[in-house]
């Protein structure tokens, strides 16, 4: 056991170590080697160290560099290295955060990550918070608790009776809601078809004026960062109106929400805290490795209702049990990498974080602005949109840049103009990677353009 995991570390620390110089994605003859994995299941046992070995000779090479500086699709952070160790060792624990008996120290790790995070985002210390497995999951659970709070209210027990011949729950989102809250729509039993959706204005912010009546049986569900511009819909005039109404808000703020510990981008967050749900990853702007999602609801009561289950053999105690606030049972001690990323940043390096990403993003928009491309949104958080020309002509470049290898960007479409989406989320870009990312990205545009 000890040589086998010397051996991982010494290959893992060659990966990290490299990871600032290779391309960022691999090479088609590297994606092929992935074929000398796939062969017959052996009868016999194979070494340990020879399994690690052909992970990582024919693994590592196929890998997106995604945990390095110059990524910039899909809003993906990278891994801290406070993470990357409390990973490892959470590993080595092989904790089931289940319940308290089964794992006390993931449990509590889990409650003092959880009192830290509510401070962050100014909550209530009565927010119920739970760890699973993304954003959609968490988008999720908090719907579940919405479902549970709205349906009690009108004298319906959904979690004994179902939905079947249940009161109706009004659900409303914005024109530009992301994907991952429609499928959390259809999981919860809401579907998409009988959602209404409110028009947005050209950033992709919901319109506030534009809601319909609310009442005690309707739920609003808003964003906090637009996946393509970063854009956050009107947090504070929809809470109001949601409060004396008796309405619920579910605010998914995958990445958006993080924008609320730095002071220079609160603002963009106002009225968040008011919800009576959010939404959130840690694998995407906290830099916790994949994967790891967060719920909020302001009355954690609601949460707990909503996704409490019991056996008599479960030994459940009186203290907060992590799975009384997830859908998941069984899992792995997320808190534990949660808790030690914000025990190495603490506060000033949290908002250093997200104002430094922030600012590599405005560098984007400012450096191909003045190449001459066309910039489609307001650089407010970390997302920038840019347009080459012709639909044509923008897929094409998108399709260089990401053969080139020195950074890699996707397509998006905003408004029936297709566009790059550059997302800055990591840890580990620095300004040298933004001005090599930026060289490379204007050098191919113009190539392109000319014809060469």
């Amino acid at each position: 056991m000890t040589d086998l995991l010397r051996e991982a570390q010494r290959r893992a620390e060659a990966y990290r170590s490299e990871i600032s110089e290779r391309r960022v994605a691999p090479t088609p003859e590297n994606v092929a080697r992935l074929e000398h994995l796939a062969q017959p299941l052996p009868d016999a046992p194979t070494d340990p160290v020879e399994v690690l070995r052909l992970l990582d000779d024919y693994g590592s090479p196929a890998t997106v560099a995604s945990t390095g500086g110059r990524y910039f699709g899909f809003v993906t952070g990278g891994s801290l290295p406070a993470a990357l160790a409390a990973t490892w060792l959470a590993s080595a624990w092989d904790q089931n955060c289940a319940f308290r008996i089964m794992s006390p120290v993931a449990s509590r790790l889990e409650e003092i990550a959880s009192d830290w995070l509510r401070d962050l985002f100014g909550l209530s210390p009565q927010a119920g918070v739970g760890f699973g497995t993304g954003a959609t999951m968490a988008n999720f659970a908090g719907l579940a608790a919405a479902r549970h709070a709205l349906l009690a209210r009108a004298g319906w027990n959904v979690e004994d009776q179902g939905l079947f011949g249940a009161p109706e729950i009004r659900v409303i989102v914005g024109e530009e809601v992301h994907i991952s809250l429609l499928k959390a729509l259809t999981l919860v039993g809401f579907g998409k078809a009988r959602v209404t959706q409110i028009p947005a204005d050209s950033q992709g912010r919901m319109r506030a004026e534009k809601l319909p009546p609310l009442d005690d049986r309707t739920m609003v569900c808003i964003q906090a960062g637009n996946v393509n511009t970063g854009a956050f819909d009107p947090a504070a005039e929809v809470c109001a109106r949601a409060q004396e109404a008796g309405a619920w808000v579910h605010v998914d703020g995958a990445f958006g929400v993080w924008a609320a510990v730095a002071p220079a981008r609160a603002h963009l967050a106002a009225g968040v805290a008011a919800a009576d749900s959010i939404a959130t990853d840690c694998h995407k702007w906290l830099n916790v490795p994949y994967d790891c999602g967060l719920i909020f609801v302001k009355d954690g009561t609601h949460l707990r209702n909503a996704m409490t289950f019991n056996a008599a053999y479960l030994e459940a105690t009186p203290e907060r049990e992590p799975s009384h606030f997830t859908p998941e049972a069984s899992r792995r001690a997320r808190g534990v990498e949660v808790w030690a990323v914000l025990r190495s940043l603490g506060r000033k390096g949290l908002v250093e974080m997200v104002e430094r990403n922030c600012r590599q993003a405005a560098r984007f928009a400012e450096g191909l602005r003045s190449a001459g491309f066309s910039i489609l949104n307001e650089v407010v958080l970390n997302q920038v949109l840019v347009s080459f020309g012709t639909p044509e002509q923008t897929r094409r470049i998108i399709e260089e840049i990401q053969r080139d290898g020195t950074c890699w960007c996707g397509g998006t479409e905003w408004q029936g103009r297709i566009a790059m989406r550059i997302s800055v989320s990591s840890w580990a870009t620095t300004d040298e990677d933004v001005e090599r990312s930026l060289g490379a990205m204007v050098r191919i545009a113009r190539g392109v353009l000319s014809g060469r």
